[in-house]
């Protein structure tokens, strides 16, 4: 099970492609608002409806969490202290974590990312405290996803598919969704 963890203001894109990306390879995941309420509005003013709340999720039963970037969305999942809470006992439980763009200052601020190469959008690198920072589109270290942002949204969900054990369906869909294709 994947949870993506959804805050008012999330970036649209580095929700919805990993999220596809990952059920179309067969991983069960499901999208959590923080908010309180099933509908979170994006970045963009979309209102998207979210599978549960945060207060219904059980995080030991998450192999991986991802938290997708955006403003103010990263922001407020950073001030989100159940969610701050859960990140800290998955960590703990040497499970992985996953962010994109300005989301890995969560990681950062929870100080877990000492000596984990890391990447984020450029200028947030300064949130990644511990990291190495390698401005990357995407990367993987330890129990740790991370990606730049909105451009790297596809990527980010075919490393998290390869991470879940996915490596064929994770090539299948590159090369069904035409990805593959744009790379040429």
């Amino acid at each position: 099970m994947i949870y993506f963890f959804l805050a008012t203001g999330f970036e649209d894109i580095e929700m919805i492609a990993p999220l596809d990306i990952v059920r179309r390879a067969g991983i069960e995941a499901q999208t959590v608002s923080i908010t309180g309420e099933k509908v979170v509005t994006s970045a963009h003013g979309v209102g998207f409806v979210a599978d549960v709340l945060l207060e219904e999720i059980d995080f030991s039963q998450a192999d991986m969490l991802v938290l997708p970037g955006g403003l103010p969305g990263a922001t407020n999942l950073d001030a989100c202290q159940p969610l701050r809470d859960g990140i800290m006992k998955h960590y703990r439980a040497g499970k992985k974590l996953a962010a994109i763009c300005a989301a890995p200052m969560v990681y950062g601020h929870l100080g877990i990312l000492d000596g984990i190469k890391a990447t984020c959008y450029p200028g947030f690198e300064t949130e990644l405290a511990g990291a190495e920072y390698t401005a990357a589109v995407c990367q993987q270290d330890g129990q740790f996803i991370t990606a730049c942002g909105p451009g790297a949204a596809m990527e980010f969900g075919y490393i998290i598919t390869q991470a879940m054990g996915k490596t064929t369906e994770a090539a299948t869909l590159r090369e069904g969704m035409m990805y593959n294709k744009l790379l040429r």
